[in-house]
C-alpha cells in the first residue's frame, strides 16, 4: 500500500478535492487514506463524531443538488477513476460527549460517579482527559445484539459511500474479540475491504495482541528510529510474520518535518526514503511534496492553511513510489538486518525477499549537514546469493558498482542497490 494521506479540512470541499487526487495518482500513490468526515460534536474535532450518518457540512457543497452523502461518494468514485483506493478513518473506540448515541443509548457508555466517562491517556505522569469525548463500553456489544448492530452498520454506512478499507483509530482500545466479530461480519458482504490498526505507542506485544483482530496492516515506528539502535529492527522482527506494516515519515499526529528539520530538504528525502522503503506498507500526509511546516490540526486547520511551496518533492517521491511498486523486496516484509560498517555515519541495511531472490542493500548517510565517505572492497559479500548488485537509487543512480567501492555521500543521501534479475 502506498498511501496519500489526504487531511479534510486543509483540501476543503469534496468539489476542491481533484487536483490533490491527481497529484496523488501521479506521483504513484494507488490508495488515499482520509480522515473523518462524519458530522462532528461541539468541539469540531474530526474525531469528536456527534452522528455516525451524517456528512461533516465542512466538506459539503451547499448550492449541489447532490445530498453529502452523494457528493462523498462522487469524490470517492473520482478516486476510483484515477486509479486510487480509498480508506476512511473509523472511529468507534469513542464518540463525541453530545453525539446522538449519548443521548439515545447513554447504558451504551462507561459511567463514573453516575455520569458518561471521559477517555483519558497519561502524559509525563499526569492524566489528560478528552471531555469533548465519551467512552464507549465495548464489552457491552459482546451481549447487547443492538449494540453490536449499531457498530456494524457505521461500517456499513461508509462501505456504502464506496470505500475500499478502514484505519481504525487506536483500534488497540476496542477489544480484540470485537473486532473479530466486526470484521468477520462484514467480510461476509464485502471480503475485500481492508482494515488497518493504528496502533502507535503499543508495545510490540500489544501490537501483536491487536492484529489477531483481522487487521490487514498495523503502523510501524519507521519515523522515531535513529538508524543506530535496534529497537525498530527488534520490533518489526516480532510482528512482520504476523501483519505487515506502514511507514510514514510524518503523520497528523506528528510535527511537520520540514518544520523539525529547519527547512532541511535532505533530512526530509532521507526520512521518506527510509520508511518508504522500510516495510511493505507507506504513508505521507498531504503537504509533504511541498515542504509545509503548518502541523495539521483536527479542529482548527482549513484550507486558508495551504502553503507556499519550499520545495518540490514531488519527482522524488515518484521515484521512491516507483521502487516499492517494481521490486518485490520493497513491498513485503522480509527479514532484515543492519549491518555494521567502519563509518558510523552511515547505516547499511540488508533486506532478502521470502517471495522472491531479491536482495537489498540501502546505505544512508545520518549526517543531513556534512558528506560521509564509504569503502568497500565488494559490496556483493554483503549479499547472501553472492549475486552482482545494480543502483537504483532514486537521486544520482550509478551505472556501475566498482570494486573496491568508494564513494561520498551527500548529506542525508542514500544509495539504494539490488541484486540483479
Amino acid at each position: 500500500m502506498r498511501i496519500y494521506n489526504l487531511f479534510p479540512l486543509l483540501a476543503g470541499r469534496f468539489d476542491a478535492w481533484r487536483p490533490h487526487l491527481e497529484r496523488a495518482a501521479k506521483m504513484g500513490f494507488d490508495w488515499v487514506f482520509i480522515n473523518p468526515i462524519l458530522q462532528t460534536g461541539k468541539s469540531g474535532s474530526l474525531y469528536s463524531i456527534a452522528d455516525y450518518f451524517e456528512i461533516n457540512p465542512a466538506f459539503i457543497n451547499p448550492d449541489s443538488a447532490m445530498s453529502g452523502a452523494e457528493q462523498a461518494q462522487a469524490v470517492i468514485e473520482l478516486a476510483h477513476s484515477l486509479g486510487l483506493k480509498v480508506i476512511m478513518d473509523l472511529v468507534i473506540n469513542h464518540t463525541a460527549i453530545d453525539s446522538v448515541l449519548a443521548h439515545s443509548h447513554p447504558e451504551w457508555f462507561v459511567h463514573e460517579r453516575g455520569a458518561i466517562a471521559n477517555p483519558f491517556c497519561i502524559e509525563d505522569g499526569k492524566r489528560v482527559v478528552w471531555t469533548d469525548l465519551a467512552q464507549l463500553d465495548h464489552q457491552r456489544a459482546f451481549d447487547n445484539a443492538s449494540f453490536f448492530a449499531y457498530l456494524l452498520s457505521t461500517i456499513e454506512f461508509m462501505s456504502a459511500l464506496g470505500c475500499d478499507g478502514f484505519r481504525c483509530d487506536a483500534a488497540y482500545q476496542v477489544p480484540v474479540k470485537l473486532w473479530q466479530r466486526l470484521i468477520f461480519e462484514t467480510h461476509k458482504k464485502r471480503p475485500d475491504l481492508v482494515f488497518i490498526a493504528e496502533t502507535l505507542g503499543c508495545t510490540a506485544d500489544q501490537t501483536r495482541e491487536t492484529a489477531t483482530g483481522g487487521f490487514h496492516y498495523v503502523f510501524n515506528s519507521a519515523k522515531w528510529w535513529d538508524y543506530k539502535t535496534i529497537w525498530l529492527l527488534e520490533q518489526y522482527n516480532l510482528t512482520r510474520e504476523i501483519v505487515p506494516s506502514i511507514g510514514f515519515p510524518e503523520s497528523h499526529d506528528t510535527e511537520r518535518l520540514f518544520a523539525e528539520t529547519h527547512l532541511n530538504e535532505a533530512a526530509v528525502k532521507q526520512r521518506l526514503l527510509f520508511t518508504f522503503l522500510f516495510a511493505s506498507g507507506a504513508m505521507m500526509p498531504i503537504g509533504y511534496e511541498f515542504g509545509f511546516t503548518k502541523r495539521l490540526h483536527v479542529v482548527e486547520t482549513r484550507p486558508n492553511d495551504w502553503e507556499d511551496a519550499k520545495c518540490d518533492l514531488t519527482e522524488f517521491i515518484t521515484l521512491v513510489n516507483g521502487l516499492k511498486r517494481d521490486y518485490q523486496i520493497f513491498s513485503e516484509e522480509c527479514p532484515m538486518q543492519r549491518i555494521e560498517i567502519d563509518n558510523r555515519e552511515v547505516m547499511m541495511l540488508w533486506k532478502g525477499s521470502t517471495r522472491s531472490r531479491e536482495e537489498a542493500l540501502i546505505l544512508i548517510n545520518i549526517d543531513v549537514h556534512n558528506r560521509q565517505s564509504v569503502w568497500f572492497d565488494t559490496l556483493r559479500r554483503f549479499v547472501q546469493s553472492g549475486q552482482a548488485l545494480t543502483c537504483v537509487s532514486p537521486e544520482n543512480p550509478m551505472d556501475h558498482i566498482s570494486e573496491p567501492f568508494h564513494y561520498e555521500l551527500r548529506p542525508g543521501e542514500a544509495i539504494v542497490l539490488v541484486t540483479k534479475r
